[in-house]
């Protein structure tokens, strides 16, 4: 596989992990790997965004 492919396998498995709802802390990409960049942002982007108390 490219690097193209593993940077959106890695999105979708972090929205994925999101939508589970499982915690951040489930990336299985190491410290100071690009993969696990993307995985954040895919499970970041899938969390629901709560609305501030006015």
């Amino acid at each position: 596989m490219g690097a193209r492919e593993d940077i959106t396998r890695a999105l979708l498995e972090g929205d994925r992990a999101a939508r589970k709802g499982n915690p951040p802390t489930v990336c299985p990409y190491p410290r100071m790997d690009i993969l696990r960049a993307a995985w954040i942002r895919g499970y970041a982007a899938a969390r629901p965004v709560s609305e501030p108390d006015e």
